[in-house]
C-alpha cells in the first residue's frame, strides 16, 4: 500500500509561513490576476486564487475583461499593470479567447513581474541553469512535495506524460536540474505504458480521467498525479487509477489534496519573492 503525499497540508504550511512573512514586510504584494471571458473553470481558479492571496494578507486584484477584448487592448490592459508600482506579479489566466495570441501576451508581461513563470526568458533561464524570477508553480510545488517527503530524486529515472510549458517541460528542467535522467513522454509516444513502468517518479499530466492503471507503475514507484478530470456526477479525479495504482506505489498523490493545493501555493512564494526582489521592501 503506498504512502500518501498529501499536498493540501505541506501547502497549508507554506501558506502560514508566507502570511505570517506578509505581516512584517511593511508593505502587502501587490498581484494581478486578469481573466478574460466567462470560462467556468477559470472563474473557479480565479475565485481560489483570489481568496489565497487575500488570506496571506496580500493587495490582490482582480482585473475582469469581455471575450471581445481585442489582442491590442488587452497587451495595454498589460502595460498598464507593468508601470504600476504597486503591482509585483501578474497572472494572466489561461487559456484565452482564440483570437487572442496567448505567447504574445505572456510575452507581454515583464519578467520580473512574471509570476507564473512562463516568459521566454524566465524559461530559458530556468532551463541554463540561472535563476529565474518565477518558476511555473505545478512543478514547482511538486519539486516541493518530493523533498518534504524526504523522496531522492538524484540518480532516479522520471518519467514525465505530458509536455506542456505549464507543467510537463519545466518539471522536466526542474528534475535534470537535479540530478535525475528524465524521459518525458506524450500522446504520440510509443510504448508508453513499458516506458512507464520503469520510472522511479512518475508524473502524470496527460489531462485522461483513470488512464494510468497499475501495468504503468514500476514496483514501489513514486507516482505524481497533476490530473485534475470533472466526471459527469460532478467529481474530480486525476489520471490515475487511485485505488489499483496504489497497491503497486511506493508513494501517491491523491486528487483532490495532492499537487493541487501546491499550485495556489507556490503561486504565493513566487509573488512574495517578486515582491522582495522588486526593491520595495526596504532592506
Amino acid at each position: 500500500m503506498a504512502i500518501l503525499i498529501k499536498g493540501s497540508e505541506l501547502a497549508q504550511k507554506i501558506r502560514e509561513n508566507i502570511k505570517n512573512e506578509v505581516s512584517s514586510l511593511g508593505i502587502k504584494p501587490g498581484i494581478a490576476v486578469v481573466i478574460v471571458g466567462e470560462d467556468p473553470a477559470s472563474k473557479v481558479y480565479v475565485g481560489r486564487k483570489e481568496k489565497a492571496t487575500l488570506e496571506a494578507g496580500f493587495n490582490s486584484i482582480v482585473i475582469k475583461l469581455d471575450k471581445k477584448i481585442t489582442q491590442a487592448e488587452l497587451e495595454i490592459k498589460i502595460d498598464e499593470l507593468n508601470t504600476d508600482n504597486d503591482i509585483h506579479a501578474i497572472l494572466v489566466q489561461l487559456p484565452l479567447p482564440k483570437h487572442i495570441n496567448s505567447d504574445e501576451i505572456i510575452q507581454k508581461i515583464l519578467p520580473h513581474k512574471d509570476v507564473d513563470g512562463f516568459h521566454p526568458l524566465n524559461v530559458g533561464k530556468l532551463w541554463i541553469g540561472l535563476q529565474p524570477y518565477s518558476v511555473p508553480c505545478t512543478p514547482y510545488g511538486i519539486i516541493k512535495l518530493l523533498e518534504e517527503n524526504n523522496i531522492q530524486i538524484s540518480g532516479k529515472h522520471a518519467v514525465i506524460i505530458g509536455r506542456s510549458n505549464i507543467v510537463g517541460k519545466p518539471m522536466a528542467s526542474l528534475l535534470l536540474s537535479r540530478n535525475a535522467t528524465v524521459t518525458v513522454c506524450h500522446s504520440r509516444t510509443a510504448n508508453l505504458k513499458e516506458i512507464a513502468s520503469q520510472a522511479d517518479i512518475l508524473v502524470s499530466a496527460i489531462g485522461k480521467p483513470a488512464f494510468i492503471s497499475e501495468g504503468f507503475i514500476k514496483e514501489g514507484a513514486v507516482v505524481i498525479d497533476v490530473g485534475i478530470n470533472r466526471m459527469p456526477d460532478g467529481k474530480l479525479t486525476g489520471d490515475v487509477d487511485f485505488n489499483k495504482v496504489e497497491q503497486k506505489a511506493g508513494y501517491i498523490t491523491p486528487v483532490p489534496g495532492g499537487v493541487g493545493p501546491m499550485t495556489i501555493a507556490m503561486l504565493l512564494y513566487n509573488a512574495l519573492n517578486l515582491c522582495k526582489r522588486s526593491g520595495s521592501v526596504s532592506k
